[in-house]
């Protein structure tokens, strides 16, 4: 058994075989064969290593006929691996011991040799773990047939291992069939971090190097709680996991129906939870869950995985769906927050290549610098506000200039409206969002040019403590804890309260049970957060008081560590509301 630690992106355990992508070209289907398909199986396996060792004795002709015995000794050296009667007697014992197919068994046999050379202190050695890793890749190829499956032709359940998985990929991914997935890179709030929540898949991220320890197939442990990548775990393991996983299935369907009651304190101070989503889909997941609203629509969805451009009905036709799901209710319409990081497939088209795109030209720059594109999107948002309430949100606002250009063409597009006779609203609340230091230490003055703030705690975070949130070599420097962050949220919320301006917070932090005491002792009276966090997050408003959430923060601001922070905050949440506590 081997234990992997990542940063937990998305909640919930899943156990299941592995699909290793990036570093294995072929799925192993079957772990397991039938007792009396053993001989057969074994004599598949000869077969296919007998092919591979022709193969590379050609490779070795070759290599010495053009470029010289050197090179040639490197296929000699593949060779001899082949064709080692002890790797072959190890690969058979797992076949007729364990009744492994001969894909999983010489898969696992090799990985393991593999895994004992990397460990080695000689340099030399250690890399020749890539010659197994090639070796193992000849003997799929022939034992498989050259099938390979790709994630968008998944048949049966599996776990995703893979190096990094694009937004897109994610927003593909096929819950039927995809149980949860751990990735090498990544940080807890990246935007494929964001999406797995959204689609309620388990993952971990920034787990490191480790696709080299897991063979394809093998029984694997994706913990999204913990952060916890458990390969090949023992029965006593499998056992543990599959009870908590009982018990948590069991705390969540106790707290759903407390996601339809209101969200109101113990002494009657209202607190509405509203849902973030990414997609028209993620509907149904609020209104089950009893969101008070949609208080974050990220609109970048519209141009995952696509390059086309879109129309004006193409937004229209996405925010409809939105509203007319909460004819009553507030919808947030963020205005598009496109950025190098949620949709690399269009880093030429749209950010040129820019060595450094979390400083550069992204969100309000970008829609600033394209005006058609932006007035396309102003429009889409103007037209659906005239069917319920809606509200329009600036993404990354850092100074007054921008945030008054914004207006500015909104207020243009309302004419070019009003002049076409198209129905609209003109005077839908308009907000931006807080998520650099700037915007922090100019809240008094934004709160006189806007309606409502929204507090983006995952950009704040990262701008703030110059780690990115996308790398997991920085990612013991992202912490929501850090007394600044508390500073900054207590500095934006006393300007607001100043100028009646209602704040939310919207980031994950919001969706972290224990900052939820915190945050509405600092003055903070709506949260939107991820729609499975919404039962657990009123539970928590529900048991809380102002004079206790607001004693809460002042003791959490005396404290200047953020490992201090976050302890506190734990054991105060334990007795708080021990029932949202795993």
């Amino acid at each position: 058994m081997l234990v992997k630690r990542g940063i937990p992106a998305s909640p919930g355990v899943a156990i299941g075989p592995a699909l290793v992508l990036g570093s294995e070209d072929f799925r192993i289907p079957n772990q397991f064969t039938k007792v009396d398909a053993v001989e057969s199986e074994i004599l598949r396996l000869r077969y296919a290593l007998e092919k591979v060792c022709r193969e590379l004795e050609e490779q070795q002709r070759l290599a010495n006929e053009r470029l010289g015995q050197q090179y040639g000794a490197i296929f000699e050296a593949h060779l001899l691996m082949a064709r080692d009667p002890k790797l072959l007697a190890d690969i058979e014992s797992k076949i007729r011991k364990r009744r492994y197919s001969p894909e999983f068994a010489a898969s696992l046999v090799l990985r393991r040799h593999a895994r004992k050379l990397k460990e080695l202190s000689n340099s030399y050695l250690a890399e020749r773990a890539t010659d197994i890793f090639d070796l193992e890749k000849n003997l799929l190829r022939h034992l498989l047939g050259e099938q390979r499956e790709e994630l968008s032709q998944l048949t049966a359940p599996v776990v995703v291992l893979a190096h990094d998985l694009t937004p897109s990929e994610t927003a593909g991914l096929n819950k039927q069939f995809v149980l949860a997935f751990a990735t090498e890179g990544g940080g807890r709030t990246s935007h494929t971090a964001i999406l797995a929540g959204a689609l309620e898949i388990p993952a971990i991220v920034g787990v490191g190097s480790f696709l080299t320890d897991v063979s394809g197939g093998e029984t694997v442990i994706i913990d999204g709680d913990h952060g916890e990548v458990i390969i090949d775990p023992d029965e006593e393991c499998l056992a543990r996991y599959r009870e908590n996983a009982a018990r948590s299935k069991s705390v969540t369907e106790r707290l759903q129906p407390i996601g339809h009651q209101q969200s109101v304190t113990q002494d009657g101070v209202p607190i509405p939870v509203y849902g973030n989503i990414e997609f028209p889909e993620e509907l149904e997941h609020c209104r089950l869950r009893g969101a008070d609203g949609i208080g974050l629509y990220r609109t970048e969805f519209l141009y995952l995985g696509s390059a086309r451009e879109r129309t004006e009905e193409d937004h229209l036709e996405a925010y409809r769906q939105v509203v007319q799901a909460f004819p009553d209710k507030p919808v947030v319409i963020r205005t598009l927050d496109l950025g190098a990081d949620k949709v690399p497939s269009q880093q030429k088209l749209f950010f040129n290549g820019q060595p450094n795109p979390e400083l550069g030209l992204r969100s309000i720059r970008l829609s600033l610098s394209d005006k058609a594109l932006f007035k396309t999107q102003l429009r889409a948002i103007l037209r659906v506000a005239a069917l319920g309430d809606v509200r329009v949100m600036f993404p990354l606002i850092s100074s007054l200039a921008e945030l008054r250009q914004a207006k500015m063409l909104l207020h243009d597009v309302s004419e070019d409206l009003a002049e076409e006779g198209v129905s609209f609203r003109g005077d839908l609340p308009i907000g931006m969002m807080v998520e650099v230091p700037s915007a922090a230490l100019m809240a008094d003055q934004f709160a006189r040019e806007v309606d409502f703030f929204s507090i983006g705690t995952n950009d704040l975070i990262q701008y703030t403590l110059a780690a990115d949130r996308g790398n997991p070599a920085v990612s013991q420097y992202y912490n929501a804890s850090d007394p600044a962050i508390l500073r900054l949220i207590q500095m934006v919320v006393t300007a607001a309260e100043r100028h009646q301006v209602p704040v939310t917070v919207c980031g994950q932090m919001s969706s972290d049970p224990k900052f939820v005491p915190l945050l509405v002792g600092l003055g903070v009276r709506e949260l939107s957060v991820t729609p499975q966090s919404i039962p657990q997050v009123k539970a928590v408003v529900r048991s809380l008081a102002i004079p206790q959430a607001r004693e809460l923060a002042e003791r959490a601001l005396e404290l200047d560590v953020a490992s201090h922070v976050e302890t506190f905050l734990r054991g105060e949440l334990l007795k708080i509301c021990p029932e949202v506590v795993l």
